[in-house]
Order: structure tokens, then C-alpha cells, then sequence
């Protein structure tokens, strides 16, 4: 998806509790594609659920329409990394399947997005799915006060890449708020110390995607789903952080 150019925004306290709640809303969608995601289940019901509880919930779905998208939220399965339209395909053992979420409520947005197995999944496929989260976590750490951009992106790549698997290149988390992608563009590479440095108040989607093999991906011909260019399973995981003086807090978390 397009991605601005500048600076981040900074928020304040009451700004950062309205995201809070567009988080909440997506988090507890997550929470229940546990539920959800099994054998069987296409991802037109998933996104037809997924928009029910959020419009239920006062909120309205970030993606619908955004730039043209065609559906409530993203369904990436296998060797799909990420903008996976939501179709009749249904669901198999042992497949993985991304779902990627945003919310908009009282005009802040929130976003994240969880890999998913279905059923009984291959070793390759748990082993993918703990790297990961693990990589997700790790980037989430390095976005303090005092760190830089750079410093998150390189915590996902030195973790990925020593534990053998790859991180796309090519797509990039986001500051989020008022719109839904903001600056600054939070890559899951870099160097240490390079980039815009973090600051309090700013509100950021980290989003690592992993490859069980190469880092290059493609788009296909519907000009949304990613995949990977080898074809190799992917994951993805994301939450929307706010930096505080304490360090990152997670938003998309039920309460």
C-alpha cells in the first residue's frame, strides 16, 4: 500500500486512548479467528464475521474501500505474505493463514494482524510461526525513546536472519492515527541508529513478515495479494505500539 513521506506525528495522551479503543476492537477480532480459522471455513466468512463484531463494537473497517480494496479485512495464506483478498477458497489442515485487521472509531484507526494454523500444521510451519512472533516482539522492544527507526528494523533482521529464514524487504510497517498509514515507514531491516528517531508519543505499526525462503516478493495480477516470489511458505504478525517514557506499549490487546 502507498506509504507518506515526512515525519511522525506526535500524540497526546487523549489521542493515544482513541487508538486504544480502534485497538481493542481489532484485537479482540484476532482473538476470535482462534476461533474461527479451522478446516473448511472460507475467507469470505472470515471477513463477514470479522466486519459484524467490529460494527457491533461502534467501529468500521479501516480496509473496506481504502484505495479500492474490496473487503473488510486481508486473508494471506501460505505463500501469500500480506493484502490476501478474502474468496470461496476454503480453508485446509495445515495451512497458514494471515489475518490482518483495521479498525476506525471516533476517527483513529488501529492495526495488526496474526498468522494463524489451521488445525495440525508441518514442523516447518511451527517452527515459521514462533520465529515469527519472537521477531514481532523483538522489534516491539527496540521501539523506545531514544532508539531510532533503524534500531527496530534491525532487531527483526538480525533475529530472522540468524535463525535461517528471511524478511521481506520490500513492504514496511507504519505510523498510524488519523489516517491509517502515517509516517514514518518502519522497514524490517536497517542499521542501528539510522532513521528518524523515536520519540515519545509516537504511535507505530510493526509489522515483520518472514519467509521461509527468499526475501522477494511479487504482486499478483488482482494488484493486491503479495506472494512470495519463490513461493515459499510466509507470516506475518503486527501490533500498533505507542512509545512512552516507559518504553513501547502494545494497543491491540484486549483489555
Amino acid at each position: 500500500m502507498p506509504m507518506p513521506t515526512g515525519r511522525a506525528a506526535i500524540r497526546s495522551l487523549r489521542e493515544i486512548e482513541l487508538i486504544r479503543v480502534s485497538s481493542r476492537i481489532v484485537a479482540e477480532v484476532l482473538e476470535r479467528m482462534r476461533e474461527w480459522v479451522v478446516p473448511g471455513v472460507t475467507g469470505i466468512e472470515l471477513d463477514r464475521r470479522a466486519e459484524e463484531l467490529m460494527r457491533a463494537r461502534g467501529g468500521v473497517p479501516s480496509f473496506k474501500g481504502y484505495l479500492g480494496y474490496p473487503a473488510s479485512i486481508c486473508v494471506s495464506i501460505n505463500e501469500q505474505v500480506v493484502h490476501g483478498i478474502p474468496s470461496e477458497r476454503r480453508l485446509e489442515e495445515g495451512d497458514l493463514v494471515g489475518v490482518d485487521v483495521g479498525v476506525v472509531k471516533n476517527g483513529y484507526h488501529g492495526d495488526a494482524a496474526r498468522t494463524l494454523p489451521v488445525g495440525e500444521v508441518s514442523a516447518e510451519g511451527r517452527k515459521l510461526l514462533e520465529i515469527g512472533e519472537e521477531a514481532l516482539r523483538r522489534g516491539i522492544d527496540a521501539a523506545r525513546p531514544g532508539n531510532y527507526v533503524g534500531d527496530i528494523g534491525h532487531a527483526v533482521q538480525s533475529f530472522v536472519e540468524k535463525a535461517g529464514y528471511s524478511v521481506v524487504r520490500d513492504l514496511v510497517g507504519h505510523g498510524i492515527g488519523e489516517r491509517l498509514h502515517e509516517d514514518p515507514q518502519i522497514p524490517n531491516h536497517g542499521r542501528r541508529g539510522t532513521g528518524e528517531p523515536l520519540q515519545v508519543g509516537m504511535v507505530l505499526a510493526i509489522e515483520p513478515m518472514v519467509n521461509v525462503g527468499d526475501w522477494r516478493v511479487v504482486t499478483l495480477p488482482d494488484h493486491w495479494t503479495v506472494v512470495t516470489a519463490d513461493r515459499s511458505l510466509s507470516v506475518h504478525f503486527e501490533n500498533t505500539v505507542a512509545i512512552t517514557e516507559k518504553g513501547p506499549e502494545v494497543l491491540t490487546q484486549t483489555a
